[in-house]
């Protein structure tokens, strides 16, 4: 079974015959066998070579760079080896669509915002009154089939997000003051984990777009743009409440984060690498979790369901079956 494999330490990875090895900078050496790697997470200084990342674009292995603050620098996509010209046009010819795209991102958002709303209640279930953010935000999703434009929709989803943000001091049990959603540096706890954990998910995203035909680069929510694969923005947007924020809400209330995990720095607060491992670790074992898929009738990882989720955007790109965005069942 193919497993990610993250490296923390600082030091050297190149090929040794037809696999890799790591060799750290007092030396100490391990070989990784290729067959065995799904992906490889780059979290501290390396030095790679040009015959490495040969080998691994001829096995299809995304390589994920993060500096020493937790902040991620981009990605190693190896060259495409499921071309396909046909989607390729149409995925093209969707973007240049306006009510096509429009349509897309509508759903994109619709879905993020059910999910969101799922969350709120799972916990209003049990205890936390979230109830008032509950209704908000059902106002604010009853508008969503009547925006005009992207930007409108964007709109009404910054007011969605502010609203559920509102609310996370009474789902976390910690005392933490949490006011606003601040990116860069992180002002808190929060913010510092909600950054981390969203672009964990990013990366895990784009590993999954790499596995089908789709072109990661062309995308329908967020503007396509230079050095970013904005394609894996707009499919995350669906699965950062179930996976990201369900990780952090569990990671507080278990009290596996806390305020000792955090050190300060220039660019804010910064998880110690203690903390970091805690969090790839629980990600890792959130996305290997299984449910029953009714339509599938099996039961799928929670990783898989992001691969699913490409496969319907790929089937509404060729005309095939109209895109609905996944929304949480159970």
């Amino acid at each position: 079974m193919q497993e990610s494999y993250y490296i923390y330490t600082s030091g050297n990875l190149s090929q040794k015959d037809n696999t890799l090895r790591f060799t750290s900078f007092e030396g100490e050496c391990k070989d990784l066998p290729i067959e065995n790697i799904k992906e490889i997470y780059v979290m501290n200084e390396m030095n790679i070579t040009s015959k490495l990342l040969n080998l691994l674009s001829k096995h299809g292995i995304i390589m994920h760079f993060f500096n020493h603050y937790q902040f991620y620098i981009g990605s190693f996509y190896p060259k495409e080896s499921k071309l396909a010209g046909q989607l390729l046009v149409k995925q093209v010819l969707t973007y240049s669509d306006y009510s096509n795209r429009l349509y897309i991102a509508k759903e994109f958002i619709k879905s993020a915002s059910y999910n969101i709303y799922r969350n709120l209640r799972y916990y209003n279930g049990r205890g936390k009154d979230v109830h008032q953010f509950m209704r908000n935000i059902e106002i604010l999703r009853n508008r969503l089939d009547d925006v005009q434009t992207i930007e409108e929709l964007m709109g009404v989803e910054g007011n969605i997000r502010r609203e559920y943000y509102d609310a996370w001091n009474i789902i976390i049990d910690q005392n933490i003051d949490f006011e606003k959603r601040v990116y860069h540096p992180a002002d808190n706890m929060i913010n510092s984990l909600i950054s981390y954990v969203n672009s964990l998910i990013y990366t895990k995203t784009l590993s999954e777009i790499y596995k089908t035909q789709l072109n990661p680069t062309i995308s329908f929510l967020h503007q396509p743009g230079t050095r970013r694969f904005s394609l894996a923005l707009d499919v995350s947007e669906i699965f950062k409440p179930l996976i990201a924020d369900r990780l952090i809400f569990s990671l507080l209330n278990r009290n596996q984060i806390t305020k000792n995990s955090f050190v300060e720095s220039l660019n804010g607060l910064q998880l110690t690498e203690k903390a970091s491992k805690t969090i790839m670790q629980e990600l890792d074992n959130k996305l290997k979790t299984t449910i029953f898929h009714k339509e599938l009738n099996k039961n799928v990882s929670y990783q898989f369901l992001i691969r699913l989720e490409l496969y319907k955007l790929v089937k509404h790109i060729l005309g095939e079956k109209e895109y609905k965005g996944f929304e949480i069942w159970w």
